[in-house]
């Protein structure tokens, strides 16, 4: 088939673009690299079954184009990081929503299939554990940056749905902070980089908040895995929840990494205030239910945090000798 992954030079999409070539589909990645790399698409930049174009969502005549020659549309792209949200709260609703209202009306013109990358954002502070994908959104009030966001996803789920209703094949993918080689601190999962960044300089390891809250962390492979199943039409007009339900508090995250890279970094603590200003909100704890995704994507995580994160500092301990030898 010919696939389009939109975003598909970042952390994820990349992932996901070197494992749908070694599956032997032809792909167009579209990424505006803002906060994609080119160098992340380094394996596949100039396999045969491989086209890179530097362009956005935003661009209906460039994506029409491209969609027209497509079969399925992974759509990854997407405007995200805290301190983005917290920082430009209009770029990320009228990017994310903007964007996604383009792909999904091209697609649907087509019949084109889509599987859309949303988040656990979408759930907000609800303390109803573990999520499920019917679980209630709780969020915080609309003067509060740190939830456009979550609304943003929130907004482009309906869209989907709405299309769906029209005959869209799409399918949803809720993911739980993933984590792995090339993710950055910026994007999914973003604690994990900083803490082994500064663990491996020897830094200190910068906890906001008290540490105390949970997260459960999926493991690249595990997401790409699961992203893959959602691509059947068995499953549109449908939610999943990618992730993993193994829990770690912030603190217990922070240890298991100073142990997994023997460093002698201290741990502190900051407010968030500190970093995203007075009015922003945490969520305390956010955690799957992947009993759906189980039953009938057939998906269950396989890689146990300790064991990702070994390999996940491996990739950052070879990058950082890397651009040393550079110097």
């Amino acid at each position: 088939m010919k696939i389009l992954v939109t975003g598909g030079a970042g952390f994820i999409g990349s992932h996901l673009v070197k494992k749908l070539i070694d599956m032997n589909h032809t792909v167009i990645t579209l990424d505006n690299l803002l906060t994609g790399k080119i160098t992340n698409l380094g394996e596949v930049i100039h396999h045969p079954n491989h086209t890179f174009v530097q362009g956005s969502v935003l661009d209906r005549e460039l994506l029409s184009r491209i969609i027209n020659q497509c079969d399925v549309v992974y759509h990854l792209a997407a405007v995200l990081g805290i301190k983005t949200i917290v920082e430009n709260p209009l770029r990320v609703i009228e990017d994310n929503i903007g964007g996604s209202m383009n792909v999904f009306e091209l697609a649907y013109k087509r019949k084109c299939k889509v599987v859309f990358a949303s988040t656990s954002e979408v759930y907000g502070k609800n303390d109803n554990l573990p999520f499920h994908e019917n679980s209630d959104r709780l969020l915080g009030p609309p003067d509060v940056h740190r939830w456009s966001y979550a609304t943003a996803k929130a907004i482009e789920e309906h869209l989907c749905f709405a299309y769906a209703d029209k005959g869209l094949p799409v399918t949803v993918v809720r993911y739980f902070n993933t984590y792995g080689p090339r993710a950055t601190a910026t994007q999914y999962g973003g604690v994990i980089p900083i803490f082994i960044t500064a663990a491996l300089k020897g830094s200190p390891i910068t906890i906001h908040g008290d540490g105390k809250q949970t997260r459960s962390f999926t493991f690249i492979e595990d997401t790409v895995r699961g992203t893959l199943l959602c691509q059947d039409a068995k499953h549109n007009g449908q939610v999943f929840n990618i992730g993993m339900d193994e829990v770690v508090s912030i603190n217990a995250l922070a240890e298991k990494i100073k142990k997994i890279t023997a460093s002698n970094s201290a741990i502190i603590y900051i407010p968030h205030s500190n970093v995203y200003g007075k009015n922003f909100e945490d969520t305390p704890n956010r955690i799957p239910d992947l009993t759906k995704s189980r039953k009938i994507l057939k998906y269950s995580p396989e890689i146990e945090l300790v064991q990702g994160l070994r390999r996940t500092v491996a990739w950052y301990r070879a990058e950082m000798n890397t651009d040393t030898e550079r110097i």
